[in-house]
């Protein structure tokens, strides 16, 4: 059994480690607090975040941050509809040497990085956001017919324009699946507002300093995973997570009227983790039945879809996702 001194020290030093992170990213990212903690539970989990919101809301400029915060090696993409799967993974070249002789030299991509930014990822081919998948999900592409490992930790920080529809696809269900988190940006409130007017304006702005490096961060990781979960913090996740499923047991009428498909046991996992990160970026020893509550709607947003006749009523995700939370919070409490 592991030392409850030892890993509560250790709960204690991260979570100390990630308020100061939270701080050096408050000087470049201003009024997107919980976008931010959003994406370093993304982070902590190990796993890749999809940043939706309208142009100018810096999103491109938090994923900069945290990539000089994290001390992850960066690199960035910007999708478009030219782009092809060779331009992400890398291609074999034929060389020729002073001998004569001639042989085949793999180039990296620029996804052979740890903290990848996919920008306005919508805007590519199906054929080439493929390109994505195993990457995501493995941890290594397949060029050539050849495995070839990616640096760890290895993430995906992608954004998405959702206003601008012109020139776009559709994201694939696949792809979506294995984003931990959809973080919505909202536009920031007057006061929030005024401070980026005068921050972002002058003759200088703040420089963040790196507070992880990879190590640390990965020792961050699997010290999420050692947070203990209570039975009742589990039982919720999975009362959430079956219950948006039309047709499962247990699923409402409204469910089963008004949802095409619901999260698989991806959603499931992913709140498992971001739980648990959510509570050690608070400092806290375990996760309680808020994180569950707090992290319904990007987990689970992005794993569902409405049907047509639902759309045509109105109807929304997100008061979909409330109401099984509230129906999970009562039945959790009750018991």
């Amino acid at each position: 059994m592991e030392d409850g001194a030892a890993l509560l020290g250790e709960i204690e030093a991260t979570g100390a480690r990630l308020a100061r992170a939270r701080e050096e990213i408050a000087l470049r990212v201003i009024g997107q607090q919980e976008v931010v903690d959003l994406t370093l539970i993304t982070l902590l989990s190990g796993g890749h975040c999809l940043l939706v919101g309208a142009p100018g809301l810096a999103k491109t400029r938090l994923v900069e941050t945290l990539g000089t915060v994290t001390g992850l090696d960066g690199a960035r993409i910007q999708f478009t509809p030219d782009l092809m799967p060779a331009d992400i993974l890398g291609a074999e070249v034929l060389e020729t040497a002073q001998d004569g002789s001639r042989a085949f030299r793999f180039i990296q991509g620029p996804i052979f990085c740890q903290l990848l930014m996919a920008d306005e990822i919508n805007r590519a081919s199906p054929r080439t956001q493929s390109a994505l998948l195993q990457a995501m999900q493995e941890r290594h592409v397949t060029v050539a017919g050849a495995r070839r490992d990616l640096p760890v930790p290895f993430h995906v920080l992608a954004t998405q324009n959702p206003i601008e529809q012109e020139g776009t696809y559709p994201l694939p269900e696949a792809q979506l699946d294995r984003f931990l988190l959809q973080v919505d940006v909202t536009y920031p409130d007057r006061a929030a507002e005024r401070e980026i007017v005068l921050a972002t304006t002058g003759l200088a702005e703040s420089t963040p300093s790196a507070v992880f490096d990879p190590a640390s961060l990965m020792a961050a990781q699997q010290l999420v995973r050692r947070l203990p979960v209570g039975e009742a913090v589990v039982d919720a996740i999975l009362d959430l997570v079956r219950s948006a499923r039309p047709g499962e047991e247990g699923a409402s009428e409204r469910v089963n009227r008004a949802v095409s498909w619901g999260p698989g046991p991806r959603a499931a996992q992913a709140l498992m983790l971001a739980v648990r990160a959510r509570a050690l970026l608070q400092g806290r020893l375990a996760p309680s039945l808020e994180d569950v509550v707090a992290l319904a709607r990007p987990a689970l947003k992005h794993r569902m879809a409405l049907g047509f006749a639902a759309r045509a009523e109105g109807q929304t995700l997100e008061s979909v996702i409330d109401e099984l939370v509230d129906t999970v919070t009562r039945r959790a409490e009750a018991a």
